[in-house]
């Protein structure tokens, strides 16, 4: 049987994640931004539109380098330090709240520019908590503008331009149109990932795998038939000890506990509609015993399927 391999796009069905643009940063050198941890269903970014931006883990003391045309995401929500670089107090920053919305904030530093957005991914919860495992603690993609690029790279540079048109104007609907173009950062930042492979864990890395790529569409397309390793292992023409090496050694975790994420990602959303039972919603999953399911959802998405039932009657 063959699959067709859309695993972004099946995740996105399920998992709805919207976006919003918090600040346009512009700043020059001297400069220091320190963002707190973020909560549980937010994922922090920075899109780097021109300078240079040194990101470092105030836990670690690991920094990286960001330039122009870098993007940046923190899926598991980690307090991070954005900064210049050069070591020196920073000065104070002017900060306002635009028409539309977000914070415009600059400083009078007359060393190197830096021209930024900021801003955040939301995902309604519980489907955070598998977000955070399927994404690593870093994400770094470059929007690459050009004909030779990548296609996901070259499209994240048109995207990124349309952005900073309309962070830099305050035309109405502008607020709007901005937080679309987050939601599509989103999809088009992991899509850029699994094809350049920067990425060296989480899905993202998964996806990048090419012999990998026809047990994941299996999972996402058919996620109630009763796979297990051996049937996996066999998609992709590998043994079984070797497809289970390469599954882990790339997302972390082994091919069944994608799956169940994945059977619980569909059990939440079926679990929001009205008349939908336990009974039904296991049965849907790939579930025969109820009893199992239960087991499996509570200690998968940390409530029961009740609990989450009435979270989402009560608008939770």
């Amino acid at each position: 049987m063959s699959f067709q391999f859309d695993w972004l796009s099946r995740l996105l069905q399920t998992i709805t994640v919207t976006g919003q643009l918090e600040a346009h940063c512009t700043y020059g050198a001297p400069w220091r931004v320190d963002w707190g941890q973020s909560a549980a269903h937010e994922i922090p970014y920075h899109v780097v539109l021109k300078g240079r931006a040194i990101l470092e883990d105030p836990e670690s003391g690991a920094k990286r380098e960001l330039v122009g045309g870098d993007i940046v995401l923190l899926p598991h929500g980690s307090a991070h330090v954005l900064h210049d670089g050069s070591g020196k107090a920073p000065g104070p920053t002017r900060d306002h709240t635009s028409p539309a919305g977000w914070i415009v904030s600059g400083n009078d530093g007359t060393g190197e520019q830096l021209d930024m957005l900021c801003g955040r991914f939301l995902i309604a919860p519980p489907h955070d908590r598998l977000i955070r495992d399927w994404l690593p603690a870093t994400l770094m993609i470059r929007a690459v503008d050009g004909a030779h690029a990548p296609s996901a790279s070259s499209h994240l540079a048109s995207l990124v331009a349309m952005m900073r048109l309309e962070s830099a104007n305050d035309k109405p609907g502008g607020n709007a149109i901005l937080n679309a173009l987050t939601s599509a950062l989103f999809t088009l930042a992991l899509r850029a990932a699994s094809e350049s492979g920067q990425a060296s864990t989480g899905l993202s890395a998964l996806a990048a795998h090419r012999r990998l790529a026809p047990a994941i569409a299996a999972m996402f397309t058919d996620p109630a038939r009763a796979w297990n390793l051996p049937d996996l292992a066999k998609l992709c023409s590998m043994s079984r000890a070797t497809f289970m090496r390469h599954f882990q050694d790339k997302l972390g975790r082994s091919a069944i506990e994608l799956l169940t994420d994945i059977r619980m990602s569909i059990a939440t959303n079926e679990l929001k509609k009205p008349g939908m039972t336990t009974e039904a919603v296991a049965d849907l999953v790939g579930y025969r015993s109820v009893a199992a399911f239960r087991r499996a959802f509570t200690d998968k998405m940390g409530l029961t399927p009740g609990q989450c039932r009435r979270l989402a009657q009560a608008g939770g």
